[in-house]
This record gives C-alpha cells, sequence and structure tokens, in this order.
C-alpha cells in the first residue's frame, strides 16, 4: 500500500481508502451484517489501509460506532475523517432524499460531540461538511467554529464533501480559499472527470488533497453493471439510466486498447488513472465485501500510467459530449 499527503494537513493516507457508507447502509444492493462489517475493516487495516471515511449520517451513526469498536486502543495507527451536517435527529428511515442541513456553531459542536462519542475517540484526523451548499461555504461562523475545534485538539484538518451528485465546481473552488480546509471529496472517474479536473488544478495551487468517490463510475468500471443490468430500487445506482449506462461501455470499448497494453483489466486501469493524477490523496471505492477490498488495495503498488498514456486518454475524453453538473440554484 502507498501512501500521500492530505493536502497541507501532512496527514499520511492510504492511496485507497475505505468508503464506510456501505458497511452503514444496503445503497449498494446488498445490507453487510455488523460481524461482516467489522471484519472489512480489519481486513483493510490488515492490508495497509489506514484512511477511513464517514459521515454521522450514515446508519444514524452506525458506521462511526463500528469503526470506534473496531479500533478502540488503535487510534495512533488509524486516520478517521467523519461528516457532519445533516440533522438526522427527528428522521424515521434514511433514504436517499436530502435532509436538512446545519452548520451553525451550535450544531457544529454538538455534531462533532456525538461523533467522538461513538468514534471512541478524542479526536477527529478530519471533519467534514456533507455536501454543504455555496452559503454554507460562505459562511464564516462555520470555519470560525471549525478553526476554534482546531486550536482545541478536537479536530486536524478539515473537508468539504461535494454533492451528493457529480458537480458543485463553485462549491469546491471557494471551498479551498479556507485556510483549515485540506482536503475536497468530488466523484471522479475516468468516465466523469468533470469538475474534477478543475479542481484538481486548484488543488495543486491550494495544496489541497482530492479524495475520490465513484471511483468505478456506479458499477461500469467493474463490470457489475452492464446496460441491460436490473438494478433494485433501494439500490443507489438507480438513478444511472439505461441510456447513461450504454453510452459509458461504449466509451470503455475506446480505452480498452490503453488498458490491455499495459497489462491492465479495466478496474485496474480506471483506478491507476486516478492515482496517477496530481494532488489525489486517497480513492474511496465502495465495497461490500473482503474479497472487494483485496482486489482494490492491489492496485496499489506504486506503478501508475505514463504520461503518454494519460495524454491519450485526456485527448480521448475531449471527444465525449459534456455532461450537466449540479449546483447550488442561484437566487436572483
Amino acid at each position: 500500500m502507498k501512501y500521500k499527503k492530505l493536502g497541507k494537513s501532512g496527514i499520511e493516507v492510504s492511496e485507497i481508502g475505505f468508503g464506510a457508507w456501505s458497511i452503514a447502509l444496503d445503497w449498494w444492493g446488498k445490507k453487510v451484517e455488523e460481524d461482516e462489517a467489522k471484519r472489512m475493516l480489519k481486513k483493510a487495516y490488515d492490508l495497509g489501509i489506514n484512511y477511513f471515511e464517514t459521515a454521522d449520517m450514515y446508519g444514524k451513526g452506525k458506521s462511526e460506532r463500528l469503526i470506534g469498536e473496531v479500533f478502540k486502543g488503535m487510534r495512533d495507527e488509524v486516520v478517521i475523517s467523519t461528516k457532519y451536517g445533516y440533522d438526522f435527529s427527528d428522521v424515521e428511515q434514511i433514504g436517499h432524499a436530502e435532509l436538512p442541513q446545519d452548520y451553525s456553531p451550535e450544531y457544529t459542536r454538538k455534531a462533532v460531540d456525538a461523533c467522538l462519542e461513538r468514534l471512541q475517540t478524542d479526536y477527529l484526523d478530519s471533519l467534514g461538511l456533507h455536501n454543504p451548499k455555496l452559503h454554507h461555504v460562505r459562511n464564516d461562523e462555520t470555519f470560525n467554529t471549525i478553526d476554534e475545534l482546531m486550536d482545541e485538539g478536537k479536530i486536524r484538518a478539515a473537508q468539504v464533501a461535494l454533492g451528493p451528485a457529480i458537480g458543485w465546481t463553485q462549491e469546491g473552488l471557494e471551498a479551498m480559499d479556507r485556510k483549515s480546509v485540506s482536503s475536497i471529496q468530488t466523484v471522479y472517474n475516468i468516465l466523469e472527470q468533470t469538475p474534477g479536473n478543475e479542481l484538481i488544478q486548484k488543488a495543486e495551487q491550494q495544496d489541497v488533497g482530492i479524495l475520490v468517490r465513484v471511483p468505478d463510475a456506479s458499477g461500469i468500471l467493474t463490470g457489475k453493471v452492464k446496460a441491460d443490468t436490473v438494478i433494485p430500487a433501494n439500490d443507489h445506482r438507480k438513478d444511472r439510466k439505461v441510456e447513461w449506462r450504454k453510452s459509458a461501455l461504449e466509451k470503455v470499448e475506446q480505452f480498452r486498447p490503453i488498458a490491455e497494453r499495459n497489462g491492465l483489466n479495466i478496474t485496474e486501469f480506471a483506478i491507476k488513472f486516478i492515482l496517477s493524477k496530481n494532488k489525489i490523496a486517497s480513492v474511496l471505492p465502495t465495497v461490500v465485501s473482503e474479497e472487494e477490498i483485496e482486489m482494490f488495495a492491489a492496485i496499489s503498488d506504486g506503478k501508475y500510467l505514463s504520461s503518454s498514456d494519460m495524454k491519450e486518454i485526456d485527448d480521448l475524453y475531449n471527444t465525449w459530449p459534456e455532461y450537466e453538473l449540479k449546483a447550488t440554484p442561484q437566487v436572483n
């Protein structure tokens, strides 16, 4: 396993991380039972993965609780990042619809204390704003509170996680101007490089690490999802329409020759493409088994794509049509 800096924080993180939403939610076609979830966390650690990324709303704290139980007494050996901002206290069941958001100083402190308790730790390596909108990113009060929490030793760094869909470019660009923000999390993969490429450019200027989610384009790049795959209603991938899947699979065939001449299958090639980019701190694949953790961890071997291969991919990507990006609605 190779390690990279989490931006200006200087924290060393494994370039393959563990995105812990899958162990608390069944949004990916499988419910992971607690015993299996704990085995997955331990397997990740045994394979050199030290970066564990979660959020308070994942299973109403379940994901954090499991991480806390597994790594109790091992705090200095793992990097724990969690996110907050959704008020899920009075929600019967968390579905895919967004919940009310609160980044006020009072709520921020309350949320952080709750996270620390569930994680059984007295500090967070990174605290993330979970899918903030532009007015949240521009709110000095929130970041003043984060600065205070850093001074108090409760958090070491801050993150802004963009979403829930792909886009939120301006939110990401402005967040990187905040002195406490050491990382930005965004959707990024070889098929969906916008707005990631622009965010990477700004990250290089500001010394911010990029955390990548959906690196496999919702299963397209692992072969799990085909054009005719029937996706259950509770599976997050249902939002990928058949037309998009067909188009994505056609694009895969366009870069398959580059993968094959490098001796890589499509999954390996897609992940190595991301790891070959500057300022990528960690890639967070969605994993639902120990076998998947082993597969992704093995890709981190220090071998990256050549500059000529990267240019060929960029040239190919630039021939594809643009797609819609989500953003905070502008009020006139």
